[in-house]
């Protein structure tokens, strides 16, 4: 779950780390109502899950209440890589000297907490790590014994000249790392982490990325997730069971597991069809997860064939194909079926299948189920 902006402070602050004063407004006209409460001049920032908002024009400065007012009517409204802004938050300005990036990223490769700094921190931090690796510094942490008060002192060290500022940076980074544990996320991030002229420490922008897996922990986290930014389709697929994630092509996926799903959409893109979704049903051969499954797929108008791959392991294929058929004889599917099912009791399965007088076409293999896939949902083209 990636929290915005706002939420994302809400969790640092918590955590004691330097901000600026803030508020979030969801209207031009709480914006009015609110920006009295600050002294001037004010930054007003648009609240959306994808970065590069200031180079869209979502981040702007305020000198006066008028233009703050003007900027939240001309933020508010707009489409930041086609997403609409709902809300803005008024940040009062800080005197900026100099910006850094700090943030702690999960790395699945060593399964370890990553810490990175680098003292080129800002809006291009990413064409930093494109093009000047160097810049930017990385200490792998031990789960177990965490960040060692010495390790934050080597991190900021190696971005801050000044012992003074070194030192309260550090306590930073060790607040960043316990808030980036305590709330179980897969990265944590203040970019950019200033100094102001006035030799302050804030945080201006920060980004937390919490791992769905562990919410049921954290209720305090769920509370923060803000639903003008999340797909419906996707929350009502998790509620039934149903992993979801919509995509913009043709061919529908139903897969029984989440590396078989994302081999089935490298297959079909490999033979030059489109997939229209990620769906992992699980392990489950429950006619009602099925229909519900179909359900979320042919929401999506642009779904021409459908393409169901199950590899039956602990649950057999042919209690699998017993609940296909079970769930496609209560529903009408307007676009083709394809049913690949390998494993446990397979010749059984696909015999019921072919017997079953269903419109569903059958496959041995993953190719030849995506080929099949790809030319029924090409034929009406």
């Amino acid at each position: 779950m990636k929290l915005l902006e706002y939420a994302s402070k809400k969790v640092l602050s918590e955590y004691g780390i330097p901000l600026q004063k803030w508020v979030l407004a969801k209207s031009v006209e709480e914006v009015e109502e609110k920006i009295d409460e600050f002294k001037l001049p004010v930054v007003i920032k648009a609240q959306v899950p994808v970065g590069g908002r200031g180079k869209a024009g979502g981040v702007k400065l305020a000198r006066s209440r008028e233009e703050a007012i003007q900027h939240a009517r001309n933020i508010i409204g707009m489409k930041i890589k086609g997403i609409e802004v709902k809300k803005v938050i008024i940040e009062e300005a800080a005197n900026i000297d100099r910006e850094f990036y700090v943030g702690v990223v999960m790395d699945r490769k060593s399964q370890k907490p990553v810490f990175m700094v680098s003292a080129e921190g800002g809006v291009d931090i990413e064409e930093v790590a494109r093009t000047k690796p160097e810049a930017i510094h990385m200490l792998t942490i031990d789960p177990v014994s965490g960040l060692q008060p010495y390790q934050a002192r080597q991190l900021a060290f190696k971005i801050f000249d000044d012992p003074g500022q070194a030192l309260k940076a550090s306590g930073i980074l060790m607040k960043l790392y316990r808030a980036f544990q305590s709330v179980d996320a897969q990265l944590a991030e203040i970019n950019p982490l200033v100094t102001t002229k006035e030799g302050e420490l804030l945080a201006l922008d920060a980004k937390i990325i919490a791992d769905d897996n562990a919410l049921y922990r954290h209720p305090d986290l769920e509370a923060l997730r803000d639903m003008d930014y999340e797909d419906p389709t996707e929350l009502e697929a998790k509620e039934a069971g149903l992993s979801y994630v919509k995509l913009d092509g043709y061919i529908g996926c139903c897969v029984n597991g989440a590396g078989l799903a994302m081999a089935t959409m490298d297959i079909i893109k490999h033979y030059g069809g489109e997939p229209a979704n990620f769906l992992d049903v699980g392990g489950s051969s429950r006619p009602e997860k099925v229909l519900k499954a179909m359900e979320l797929i042919l929401r999506d108008k642009n779904v021409r064939s459908i393409y169901i791959n199950i590899f039956g392991g602990i649950t057999r294929c042919d209690d699998v194909a017993k609940g296909l058929i079970e769930a496609f004889s209560q529903m009408q599917v307007p676009v083709p079926v394809v049913v690949r099912l390998t494993g446990t009791n397979e010749d059984i399965a696909r015999e019921m299948l072919e017997n079953s007088g269903l419109p569903l076409v059958t496959a041995e293999t993953m190719s030849e189920g995506a080929r099949k896939a790809i030319e029924l949902a090409n034929r009406g083209v």
